[in-house]
C-alpha cells in the first residue's frame, strides 16, 4: 500500500486529470460506464500497489495505463463501438450542443491512431514526447498524426458548417 504522501499524490492526479482520463478511455472504449470503471481501476491499482515510485513523467503515466487498460477490456470489440452520446467535452457553461455534436462525428470518423492522439494533446494536454511514451510511437509521429487529423476534422467541420448555413438559406 501507498504511504499518505503517494495516495495525496495519486488523488491529485485524480482531480486534475479524471476527466480527460474518461475521455480518453472513452474514446477507446465507445461508452463512458466502461471507461469510468477503468480509470476507478487504475487509480484503485496505484494506490494498492503505490506504482508512482520512481515514475517521473506521472500524467502521462496514468494516460498510459489507462490505455493499456482500456485495450485489454475492448480487445476484439475495437471498431464496431460508437462513442457514447452522453459523455461531456466542453464545460457546461460554454456547451453548445450542435458543434459538440459535429465535433463527435468528425472525431469519430478519424482513424483510431489519429483520434487518440487528439484527444492525448487536447483534452489530456500531454505533449507530443509524452503522447509518443503513451502509444509507443516517436515524438515526430506523434505530432505528425496531430496535424492529419486536425486537417481531417478542419476539412471535416467546414463542410458540416458550409451544409448547416445552405440549410438555413433555404425556403421549404
Amino acid at each position: 500500500m501507498s504511504d499518505q504522501s503517494d495516495i495525496a499524490e495519486i488523488e491529485w492526479l485524480y482531480r486534475e486529470h479524471g476527466p480527460a482520463l474518461v475521455l480518453f478511455a472513452s474514446a477507446i472504449a465507445g461508452e463512458s460506464s466502461r471507461a469510468q470503471d477503468v480509470v476507478q481501476q487504475v487509480f484503485l491499482k496505484l494506490i494498492r500497489d503505490g506504482s508512482l515510485k520512481g515514475v517521473t513523467e506521472k500524467r502521462a503515466y496514468v494516460f498510459a495505463c489507462v490505455r493499456n487498460t482500456m485495450l485489454n477490456e475492448v480487445k476484439g470489440r475495437w471498431r464496431g463501438v460508437s462513442l457514447d452520446p452522453e459523455t461531456a467535452w466542453f464545460d457546461p457553461p460554454m456547451r453548445d450542443y450542435a458543434a459538440e455534436s459535429n465535433l463527435r462525428q468528425s472525431l469519430i470518423a478519424l482513424p483510431e491512431d489519429q483520434r487518440q492522439v487528439v484527444v492525448l494533446h487536447v483534452w489530456g494536454e500531454l505533449t507530443f514526447s509524452e503522447i509518443a511514451d503513451v502509444l509507443n510511437v516517436s515524438p515526430n509521429t506523434a505530432a505528425s498524426r496531430y496535424r492529419y487529423a486536425l486537417a481531417k476534422l478542419r476539412d471535416s467541420m467546414r463542410g458540416k458548417a458550409e451544409t448547416h448555413a445552405k440549410g438555413k438559406g433555404e425556403i421549404s
